[in-house]
C-alpha cells in the first residue's frame, strides 16, 4: 500500500558534490514517476555522489486503479480497505481512498487524530501508509508539519506493533525531503539508529530505518549525530544481504562525501572480510557504491596526519583498506578486467 517513490542512481555521473550548505533538491508533485528519480549532488568535491531516497518496500496487497492520479503518478493506488471508523462526518474509508494530493489539510488533521486515539494497529497502519504517500508531495510535507504531525508520527516508533514502526518510519522517510523538516526530525536520528542496531537482520524495520537516514545524511547538517554509529554500518555491510547493503553503502557514500567525516570514518572500526567485497563475484550495484566511497576516502589517505594517527591501528577501516598488509591492494587491479564499464571506471579513478 506504501508508494515507494524510489530515488535512483546514476554511477556513471562524474558530476561534483553539492554545495553542502544547500539542502538537496525537494521532489514533490504530481508530476514525478515512480522509480524515475536521479539527484546527483554537484559542488566543491568532485567525483563524490549523494544519494537521496523516499519510500519504502512494505509488502502490500494492492488493487490498481485503472486511470487514477495515483496510477499516473506512481502506479500504485492507496488501499481501499472498508472501515466504520469516522471522523467528522468523513469516514475513515473515504479518507483513506482519496489520492494523496487531493487530501485537504483538515482532512490530513482527522488523520493525524486517528493516529492518536484509534487503538487498533490495523487501522494505524491504514493511517500512516495514506500520511506517508501524501507526504511525497511538498505541500503535504509543509501541512504535516505545521499540523505537528512530524512529533505524532514520531511518536509511532515506539508502538508496540512491528508493522506500525515500519510505516512510521516511512512516513517520516518522506517527510524528511523537506529542509524546514529535517531540522525537526534530527531529534529521532538517534532512535533509528538504535532501531536499526536492535533490529533483525535485513527486517522491513531496518532497512527503513536506513532509507530515512540516507536522506538526514544527504546534506552535512546532520551527519555528525551518525559519527558513532559508522562501525555499526561498516559491520551491517558485511553480513547483510543485498538490499541491505545498497541502503547501508548509500549513507557511508553521502557521509564520506564530506571532508570533516573522513578522519572518523577512518578511525572507524571495520570487520576485514569488508575487501571480499572487491571481487568480480560482488552485485555490481553494490560493487559501484562500495569503489565510490573508497575512491571518496581516497584523496584524504596521502594525509601525513592521518596516515601517522592511523597506521598502527589494526582494527581501523584505514588498516583494513590501506595497511601493510591488505589484500585491496592486490584486487582492485583485478576489477579492472569486470565486465562493466562503471566498474573500470571507478577502478581506474582509484587507481589513479
Amino acid at each position: 500500500m506504501f508508494i515507494n517513490t524510489n530515488m535512483g542512481d546514476d554511477y556513471g555521473a562524474t558530476s561534483k558534490l553539492f554545495n553542502t550548505k544547500v539542502l538537496l533538491g525537494l521532489v514533490a508533485g504530481a508530476g514525478f514517476s515512480y522509480g524515475l528519480y536521479k539527484l546527483i549532488f554537484s559542488g566543491g568535491n568532485r567525483g563524490k555522489k549523494r544519494e537521496f531516497r523516499t519510500g519504502g518496500d512494505a509488502a502490500w496487497n494492492i488493487s490498481m486503479q485503472p486511470g487514477s492520479l495515483l496510477e499516473r503518478v506512481s502506479g500504485l493506488p492507496l488501499v481501499h480497505e472498508k472501515s466504520d471508523l469516522t471522523a467528522n462526518g468523513s469516514t475513515t474509508d473515504e479518507l483513506l481512498s482519496k489520492s494523496p494530493n487531493s487530501l485537504e489539510p483538515q482532512q490530513l488533521d482527522m488523520l493525524l487524530s486517528l493516529l492518536q486515539t484509534h487503538p487498533d494497529p490495523s487501522a494505524r497502519i491504514q493511517v500512516l501508509v495514506t500520511l506517508g504517500n501524501s507526504a511525497a508531495f511538498s505541500v503535504n510535507q509543509d501541512y504535516i508539519r505545521k499540523m505537528g504531525g512530524l512529533q505524532i508520527i514520531g511518536n509511532l516508533l515506539s508502538d508496540p506493533a512491528f508493522d506500525v514502526r515500519v510505516q512510521a518510519l516511512n512516513a517520516l522517510n518522506n517527510l524528511s525531503m523537506n529542509a524546514t523538516n529535517q531540522e525537526q526530525l534530527k531529534v529521532y536520528v538517534r532512535q533509528v539508529l538504535g532501531i536499526i542496531e536492535t533490529s533483525h537482520l535485513n527486517s522491513d524495520l531496518q532497512l527503513a530505518g536506513l532509507r530515512m537516514l540516507t536522506n538526514m545524511s544527504a546534506t552535512n547538517n546532520y551527519q555528525y549525530m551518525m559519527k558513532s554509529s559508522i562501525t555499526l554500518f561498516l559491520s551491517l555491510l558485511v553480513v547483510g544481504n543485498v538490499t541491505l547493503q545498497i541502503q547501508v553503502l548509500k549513507i557511508l557514500v553521502n557521509l564520506s562525501a564530506n571532508p570533516d567525516m573522513v578522519e572518523d570514518i577512518l578511525r572507524s572500526q571495520a570487520p576485514v572480510s569488508l575487501v571480499l567485497l572487491f571481487d568480480s563475484c560482488t552485485n555490481t550495484e553494490v560493487l559501484l557504491r562500495v569503489l565510490t566511497f573508497v575512491g571518496n576516502l581516497k584523496d584524504w589517505t596521502t594525509s601525513t596526519h592521518i596516515t601517522e594517527i592511523l597506521k598502527h591501528s589494526k582494527d581501523s577501516l584505514y588498516s583494513v583498506l590501506y595497511g601493510d598488509s591488505s589484500e585491496l591492494h592486490q584486487k582492485i587491479p583485478l576489477l579492472l578486467s569486470h565486465p562493466d564499464g562503471e566498474v573500470k571506471s571507478q577502478v581506474a579513478k582509484i587507481m589513479t
